[in-house]
């Protein structure tokens, strides 16, 4: 059986160990030792990483009551070897874990709902609640979590014996009878927990509630806790200092800035559109005459104005009226339209010298095609 240590103490970064039995699986080695600080997955929280002596540790489990270590070499059973945690990725766990627990105990002293989901990634934590909680609840939820942080209050964890496990009201998702961990926040909540957790809430640092979102009868919350949570604020001070910047407006007046432009683009995009449908009008006015063909090729054009075009000049041509868009290099959109011929025939004879992909009826026809200019000229121009 191989001793916890992270159990006695959850900030142990190193420790010195003996290996007790060390075997391959594909290309790592599954290693057991006699004691570890290294913390298998589990709770909500991945496993630890770091070295054995000089041999890297990808991944630890538990498996059957064994811990094993996952290693990228093989170390010889009965031999000492020194454990280095990777203390970086160990304490962000911690931070994030213990202001999950600080979250769910007040979420579930304030109304009553369990905590039905966790998981803890690199991009934060996602936590289901089994009741909804409002956005504005959860801002008074963010900052009762972050004066527990101030108040710096203890976090204990203990093994209470079967017999006294009964006079505990601790939080927990599944029936547990024995072995059963409690992990305490002094005064805010008691849960059962495999995970290490930080000493005093002071060690947090900081807890960031980002949002939420409604799932069946609860709601799904993601968060960030302790150094994320830094990091994520620091980015997001930088974005808007950069934002603030191309502006010309302060940092706390960014919306109104931005909405003051978004106004001012979308007034201007209502008066491109109306020269641009002038435009539009006069090329069909200038085409409303009745005339063989109508072939006219542009630089990019919508779909919609292509086909306002096709609609005002097709009924004036008496072969075929042909809208393309687009270049040589990257190919044409294109809608072909005629009263007088059948214009899927026409399409697929020409197939083989282009690559087109689309199709329609015998009076309209559309895709895009690629070639030059000059040879779908040539070859349109002959319907």
């Amino acid at each position: 059986m191989t001793e916890k240590l992270y159990y006695i103490d959850s900030h142990i970064r190193e420790f010195d160990a003996m290996v007790i039995s060390c075997e391959p699986d594909g290309d790592h080695f599954h290693v057991e030792l006699d004691r570890t600080a290294f913390f298998p997955e589990g709770g909500g929280q991945c496993a630890d990483t770091g070295t054995l002596s000089s041999v890297a540790v990808s991944d630890v489990q538990e498996v059957c009551g064994r811990i094993v270590h996952y290693c990228a070499s093989p170390l010889t059973v009965g031999e000492s070897v020194h454990g280095s945690l990777n203390w970086g990725k160990r304490f962000q766990n911690m931070q994030s874990h213990s202001g999950e627990h600080i979250v769910s105990g007040l979420v579930h002293n304030r109304f009553g709902f369990e905590n039905v989901g966790f998981h803890l990634g690199a991009d934060g934590m996602i936590v289901d609640f089994s009741g909804y909680v409002t956005p504005d609840e959860l801002r008074e939820i963010e900052l009762a979590a972050n004066k527990i942080i101030w108040q710096n209050r203890k976090i204990t964890a203990f093994f209470p014996a079967p017999d006294e496990l009964i006079r505990y009201n601790y939080r927990s998702k599944l029936e547990l009878t024995e072995n059963v961990r409690l992990v305490e926040i002094d005064g805010v909540d008691l849960c059962a927990c495999c995970a290490p957790h930080v000493k005093e809430t002071g060690e947090i640092g900081m807890i960031r509630i980002f949002e939420s979102q409604r799932r069946k009868d609860g709601v799904r919350i993601r968060m960030l806790a302790g150094k994320n949570a830094l990091e994520d604020y620091l980015v997001k001070e930088r974005e808007a200092l950069r934002i603030s910047n191309l502006l010309s407006a302060k940092v706390g007046d960014i919306s109104s800035a931005a909405e003051r432009i978004l106004t001012e683009r979308d007034a201007l995009s209502y008066k491109l559109r109306g020269y641009e449908l002038r435009e539009l009008d006069g090329i069909i006015s200038e085409a409303s005459t009745e005339r063989e063909r109508f072939v006219r090729f542009f630089d990019s054009l919508p779909q919609e104005d292509m086909l306002r075009i096709i609609k005002g000049v097709a009924p004036f041509c008496k072969s075929v009226a042909a809208v393309f868009s687009g270049s040589d290099e990257g190919g044409y959109k294109f809608i072909i339209a005629s009263e007088h011929i059948a214009l899927r025939e026409k399409l697929n004879s020409i197939r083989p010298l282009f690559t087109i992909k689309g199709s329609g009826s015998d009076k309209m026809v559309q895709g895009s095609i690629f070639g030059s200019r000059k040879d779908i000229e040539n070859a349109v121009g002959g319907w």
